[in-house]
Formats: C-alpha cells, sequence, structure tokens
C-alpha cells in the first residue's frame, strides 16, 4: 500500500515514464494479469497524466528467455495493446529488451541481440522530449509535505510547476491564505539560488508552522 502512495506521489510530478516490464516466464504473465502490477503502473501513469513513456523490457538474460526475439515480440504486442487500450500511441513507444543484471542494452548495444536495431536505454532516455517550462508565469508550487527541521524551521516540499522559487521572496499559501519570506531553497540538500518548473524543491520559511500548512 505505502509503494503504491509513493508511487503516486512519484508518478503525478514526472514528465516520463519507464515501464520495466519482466520477460522472464510466469512473471510477465502475473504482471499482466487482471491486477497485474504492470496494468497497474501503466494505467496510473496515464492517469496522472504522463504523456511520454519508455518500455524496457528486462531480464532477456533469464533462462527462460535467453535473449528471445519471439519472446521479445510477444511480450511488445501484449504490452503494446494494452498501452493502446488505456490511451498511448504505441507506434511512439520505444520498446527496449535489456538484461539490467548483465547490462545489455543499457547504454551499449548487447551482442546477445544482434536482432534489435532500437535504441539503448541510454539513447530512448536521451531521445525523450523536453517539455516547455513556463519560468514566466506566477509561481505554483504544490506541497507535498511539510517537514520542521531543527535549526532552520518550517521546511515545505514540492515540485515547481511554473514561476520560478528564490530566496528573499514572498510566498502566498492557499488555501490558508498566509504569506511567508522564504529563506532558502534546497535541492538534493544543497541550498540553490532558485529552483525552476520540474524541480523538486524544499524551502524554508519564517514564521510559519507545520500545523498551518497541514
Amino acid at each position: 500500500r505505502d509503494f503504491i502512495k509513493n508511487m503516486i506521489t512519484g508518478t503525478s510530478q514526472a514528465d516520463v515514464a519507464v515501464l520495466v516490464v519482466d520477460a522472464s516466464h510466469g512473471a510477465f504473465e502475473d504482471g499482466m494479469s487482471k491486477d497485474g502490477q504492470t496494468r497497474e503502473h501503466a494505467l496510473l501513469a496515464y492517469t496522472l497524466g504522463v504523456k511520454q513513456v519508455v518500455v524496457v523490457i528486462n531480464k532477456m538474460d533469464h533462462a527462460s528467455v535467453k535473449y528471445s526475439e519471439s519472446r521479445y515480440k510477444e511480450v511488445k504486442e501484449e504490452v503494446a495493446a494494452y498501452l493502446k487500450k488505456i490511451g498511448y500511441k504505441p507506434m511512439k513507444i520505444p520498446f527496449v529488451p535489456i538484461s539490467g543484471w548483465e547490462g545489455d542494452n543499457m547504454t551499449e548495444k548487447s551482442i546477445h541481440m544482434p536482432w534489435f536495431n532500437g535504441p539503448t536505454l541510454l539513447e530512448a532516455l536521451d531521445n525523450v522530449n523536453a517539455p516547455k517550462r513556463l519560468t514566466e508565469k506566477a509561481l505554483r508550487l504544490p506541497i507535498q509535505d511539510v517537514y520542521k527541521i531543527g535549526g532552520i524551521g518550517t521546511v515545505p516540499v514540492g515540485r515547481v510547476e511554473t514561476g520560478v522559487i528564490k530566496p528573499g521572496m514572498t510566498a502566498s499559501f492557499a488555501p490558508v491564505g498566509l504569506e511567508a519570506e522564504v529563506k532558502s531553497v534546497e535541492m538534493h540538500h544543497e541550498s540553490v539560488s532558485e529552483a525552476l518548473p520540474g524541480d523538486n524543491a524544499g524551502f524554508s520559511v519564517k514564521n510559519i508552522s507545520v500545523k498551518d500548512l497541514r
């Protein structure tokens, strides 16, 4: 339950989804069953507005797969049909056969799958289109969580959707109707001069409590 909750939080902030599908016999069929996780994750990504997807068909090295082109095609066809059913356009989605364990097709072409002419996983990610960032609009930052950190104070955390957040500016919180000065902005435990649309950031505020923002 916690996993799905965390997955929803992360997916709702994502620009791209990497759907990892287990190609091994039995595991793939389980994932694509009525309540399977592969179907669930794909549907969540689409429902939460993730427009771009890279499908990774993993465990091609498994004893039940042995880098088989026919198994790749079988998995690809079934996943593509489901993605089309929920609203994606499979023709625009790369389906990359890999072995995470052996490193096949991760960053370099695999010698075990000469039949595959598509991109490596790294190339597929590099080919993703970056969304337009609305930096010129007013700041909008949906708050994901609020922390009380000793020596720093109240720290709301979330993803910048539009505008820019910088230390020294005044932020307005809705629906509570409070305003507070932004003391500092942090990303990945480092202070930064600003956070832009698409960035996950934490920012400390003066004279406002965690309870005020809950």
